[in-house]
């Protein structure tokens, strides 16, 4: 797949599962990293210092397993993403297979051919909802080529999700890979909250309201929720990114609701209207699912929430989070937007040590 088309195809249908961020397994669950306690590191006066003695360290310990965390779970997330680009290239390969082309041909001829062009409607759309990320003089007809071959690129990616989905399920095509060993980190589970207070498992998830993957991710613990009713806690806890311009008070907006008892609601709002974030659009939102407005447009201009904001910011950056989304599944890292499919197999394996 060296082509221009194969490449294409390969940005088309990469697995890889990202996160905003701030300016690992072998299959055994074994960790890779892992030392022996006992394992001498150091030594001074001929005082040795063992692996024990630095996890231990009060200090030291806590950017060690953030260190091991982090390490472990970029190359368990390289791995898988590996393995889904060569099940991916192996569904498709079949699928042209049994046209009787290679893949190539297959993606100019009868994949490419499958997706229509946009029309005008859809493309006056796709201007619409971006309008405010459009720099001002800039009309529709002069962005018109631009946006029409934007709405085609997602199109393209969109069908090609699909029918990937489709292929996976049909083969039962899936990645076995088991996720590592990490070390725990521990978090305080403070903030709103759903689901009952002594499930078994514990989600703290650290996010931004502008995030792109974020709001990816979004339909995946929504789904986890349902489907594990009762059994996951999800706490959310803030952490706007500073080169998102309406993460802030979007932010702050979700704590002033959380004062009244709606910050779900409002969550979902925000989640669903991304690209719609400015502080009149908090508002109008904050009336549509029910809150006093009065009270919190008081709380959301006052700027009142910014010191809880800071505080779940500065939580996460000491548990090693340095972009959004990013989770702790009883106090296992969880970096990035993931599938559904890997956030089940963790809450799977939580359930299972019951």
């Amino acid at each position: 797949m060296k082509s221009r088309t194969l490449h294409a195809l390969a940005i088309l249908c990469s697995a890889s599962f990202v996160a905003c961020k701030t300016s690992g397994g072998t299959g055994t669950g074994k960790s890779v990293l892992a030392l022996d306690p006992g394992t001498k590191v150091g030594e001074v006066d001929g005082k040795a210092i063992t692996y024990g003695d630095v996890q231990n360290d009060h200090e030291v310990g806590p950017k060690l397993r953030q260190a091991e965390v982090k390490a472990l779970t970029e190359l368990y997330e390289q791995r898988r993403g590996l393995i889904e680009e060569m099940i991916t290239r192996r569904l498709l390969e079949d699928q042209a297979k049994a046209k009787g082309k290679t893949i190539e041909q297959w993606y100019q001829t009868e994949y490419m051919t499958s997706v229509p062009d946009p029309t005008d409607a859809e493309a006056k759309a796709f201007y619409e909802e971006h309008k405010a990320q459009i720099p001002p003089g800039q009309s529709f007809d002069d962005l018109k080529p631009r946006i029409k071959q934007a709405v085609r690129q997602q199109k393209l990616r969109d069908g090609m999700g699909k029918l990937l989905e489709e292929l996976k399920s049909k083969h039962h095509a899936q990645v076995a890979l088991q996720a590592p060993d990490v070390p725990r980190i521990e978090i305080e589970a403070k903030g709103p909250s759903r689901g009952p207070a002594n499930a078994p498992v514990t989600i703290v998830e650290f996010s931004d309201f502008q995030c792109p993957y974020c709001g990816r991710e979004f339909p995946v613990i929504e789904r986890l929720m349902k489907e594990y009713d009762g059994k996951v806690r999800l706490v959310f806890r803030h952490y706007p990114l500073d080169f998102h311009p309406f993460a802030q008070k979007a932010a702050e907006a979700g704590a002033c609701a959380q004062d009244q008892g709606r910050f779900w609601e409002l969550h979902d709002k925000m989640f669903t209207n991304q690209e719609k974030l400015a502080v009149d659009d908090l508002k109008g939102y904050a009336k549509s699912v029910g809150l006093d407005a009065s009270k919190f447009e008081r709380c959301l201009d006052s700027g009142e929430k910014k010191a809880l904001v800071e505080e779940d910011m500065k939580a996460g950056t000491a548990a090693g989070v340095n972009g959004t989304p990013a989770f702790f599944i009883n106090g296992l890292f969880v970096n990035g937007a993931q599938p559904y499919e890997q956030m089940k197999q963790t809450v799977d394996r939580e359930l299972k040590k019951g």
